[in-house]
């Protein structure tokens, strides 16, 4: 399961199991509050005589909801959602609000379908003995509604053949969080059911502009077991040092604002070029910190970290002080553009009229030439597929040919398998060599 929905009467204590479950299961689940409920406070509606501008608040909030519903799966955690719009559609009903019964089938569709729809069952006197307790009389609802909007939900269930689990929630509370915990196969310290056979950490370095971009995007689009099966990589985070440099760059501009010279980097062509070196080595030291919080996650998703760098010494500075913990789960994918392909590139990529940010960056043909024009990838791998030695460490790693540039998927799906491939061959072995020696230890 993916992405599971709770439904129950008010007051049965959704918010407080799901905020439970999250707190004892960080690795494995993320919560999604109940948005109806989040609309009414963040606009300040009345529930009940606000319904036309609710129902107008709900259809913005949904793409959002969508996206962050997507995001939390496709991280490989467990979307654990408050209520759902079947739920408001039964309210609608019994309160009158024709006009969101006329929006739900247009709108029905808007969000995922969840895995899961789970009940938490309380005889509606129960819900109302605990409203009463709670002291929220703005959200109240009185016996004869709930009955009649139960019925209403179990039609709209019964219509659509929904799986709908029911868990009696009418007992103490360890013995409800117990079979919750059971019906989502939940398992404390770790999520079952994980996808595995993928790198934990895979640097993805190359010249601006080579396609790492790309490869991410492409990644991004695929079901998360077929990547997983096709290329080694599970649900994953990208740490990109780039939107550093770019913090770096916007802060230098608000010091010039402020009449004081600019720290890091000068303006350049209308965009911005690094004149301090020391700030490639702090960028690596922000990755460091950054990757930090990912890597105890690294048995469920894959952490990806986007570089360039150039020079005579670039990558391999930049890899040396790279953190220990990285570099022991890390495999390196080099994405292998000539200087002319990459300034081609990155020139296309560039509209001018349209540059309003990080999303259309540009690097001048200034610092593409001095800081990119020459690169020492090859100089340390030298063979298409091999081990580099870091800081005493075997590092596995692949040189991808990234010309002539396409956008095929399917001429890319064959590219980036070719490479990963052999790649992750070379880092399994590598990972079940160290488990040996640590159990040998």
């Amino acid at each position: 399961m993916n992405y599971v929905t709770v439904e129950g009467l008010p007051a049965v204590g959704k918010s407080e199991l799901l905020a439970l479950l999250e707190r004892f299961h960080p690795e494995s689940v993320r919560v999604l509050p109940e948005l109806v409920k989040e609309i009414v406070e963040r606009e300040a509606l009345d529930l009940f005589a606000d319904r036309e501008r609710l129902s107008a608040a709900i259809e913005a909030a949904l793409p959002e909801r969508r996206r962050r519903i997507l995001e939390i799966v496709e991280q490989g955690f467990l979307c654990l959602e408050e209520s759902h719009l079947g739920v408001h559609l039964a309210y609608s009903k019994i309160l009158g609000d024709t006009g969101f019964a006329a929006a739900h089938d247009r709108l029905r569709d808007v969000l995922p379908t969840p895995d899961l729809y789970l009940r938490l069952e309380l005889p509606v006197s129960g819900s109302v003995r605990r409203q009463a307790a709670r002291g929220t009389p703005e959200y109240d609802i009185d016996d004869d509604a709930l009955h009649a909007m139960l019925d209403e939900l179990d039609r709209w269930h019964a219509k659509r053949s929904t799986p709908l689990v029911r868990l009696d929630a009418d007992r103490p509370a360890d013995a409800v969080v117990r079979d919750v915990v059971a019906t989502l196969d939940l398992t404390y310290g770790a999520r079952q059911g994980t996808l595995r056979n993928s790198f934990d950490v895979l640097l993805l370095l190359g010249r601006p502009a080579s396609g790492k971009s790309e490869f991410i995007d492409f990644m991004r689009g695929l079901r998360p077991e077929e990547r997983n099966e096709r290329f080694h990589i599970a649900p994953f985070e990208v740490v990109d040092d780039f939107p550093i440099l770019w913090e770096r760059f916007v802060d230098d501009d608000i010091w010039e604002d402020l009449g004081r010279s600019r720290l890091h980097s000068v303006r350049c062509d209308g965009n911005y070029a690094v004149d301090d070196d020391g700030l490639w080595p702090f960028l690596i030291e922000k990755i460091n910190r950054a990757a930090e919080p990912h890597l105890s996650t690294l048995d469920r998703r894959t952490l990806l970290v986007e570089f360039s760098r150039g020079g005579p010494n670039g990558y391999a500075d930049a890899l040396a002080r790279m953190s220990p913990a990285i570099l022991d789960r890390a495999a390196i994918l080099y994405v292998s553009v000539s200087f002319e392909e990459s300034w081609r590139r990155n020139v296309a990529r560039y509209d001018a009229k349209k540059r309003d940010g990080i999303l259309t960056h540009s690097v001048p043909r200034e610092e593409m030439e001095r800081t990119y024009g020459t690169d020492d990838w090859h100089a340390i791998a030298g063979a298409p597929h091999g081990t580099i030695d870091v800081a005493g460490q075997a590092i596995p790693y692949a040189t991808m040919e990234n010309e002539p540039e396409s956008t095929d998927p399917a001429v890319l799906a064959l590219r980036y398998a070719a490479a990963l491939d052999p790649l992750h061959a070379a880092w399994r072995s590598k990972a079940d060599r160290s488990i040996r020696s640590t159990r040998l230890g």
